[in-house]
């Protein structure tokens, strides 16, 4: 498939108004250079027609609800954008209502650089990966944390108790556009879960023996 047909495919994947927030002035000029403005400029003329920020749907709800993990971006006050892996129990990345996502914050290396960064600026990118299946969201978001001591019944609701992990905050994120992106270039990879799940019964207590080895 070629790169036009890619990208007209991907306008059908994108929620409305996540080129509005994507799709700079000079990203639009790239967009020109390389022959996809056309094409992009459906994303923003839905925009203008449709009230904001974008619902999530049973799609979104069902794709999260399997994950163990995702990419966050936040950015700092030098203006250096930090990415930081969060990982957990499948589905700890609750969708909480259409327009919300929240997760436990676990007790990591004690940098707090994401924490750090939303105090003075809530706008996050999510990257949401299942590499088995080769697909891929992305969400745009306002971030509000949740210290576990100022709203107990809030974090509860976002832990899991069967993980063990030292829960120190809630994070809560205001969706407000978000896309599916091609599966174009996502090597395949598979947790030993994954692996096991596709072997014959007999062979998966080898698995399991070699991985706790």
């Amino acid at each position: 498939m070629g790169s036009e047909a890619f990208a007209t495919q991907a306008v059908g994947d994108m929620s409305a108004h996540y080129g509005s927030i994507a799709f700079t002035d000079d990203v639009r000029d790239v967009q020109t250079h390389y022959g996809s403005r056309g094409i992009y400029a459906r994303v923003e003329s839905r925009a203008a027609a449709t009230p904001g920020p974008d619902p999530l749907t049973e799609t979104e709800r069902d794709f999260l609800a399997d994950r163990d993990g995702f990419y966050l971006a936040t950015v700092g006050e030098t203006g250096w954008p930090y990415v930081q892996y969060r990982g957990g129990p499948p589905g700890f990345l609750r969708v909480l209502d259409e327009h919300t996502l929240g997760w436990a914050d676990f007790r990591g290396n004690l940098q707090y650089i994401s924490a750090g960064n939303l105090a003075g600026d809530e706008r996050v990118s999510l990257i949401v990966m299942d590499y088995a299946h080769r697909r891929r969201l992305k969400v745009f978001g306002r971030a509000r944390v949740v210290e576990a001591s100022a709203e107990p019944d809030l974090i509860g609701e976002l832990a899991d108790d069967g993980y063990d992990a030292v829960v120190e905050r809630g994070v809560l994120v205001a969706v407000e556009a978000f896309d599916w992106n091609c599966p174009q270039h996502i090597t395949q990879r598979f947790t030993v879960a994954e692996i096991a799940a596709l072997m014959p019964l007999r062979d998966r207590a080898s698995v399991d023996d070699d991985c706790c080895a």
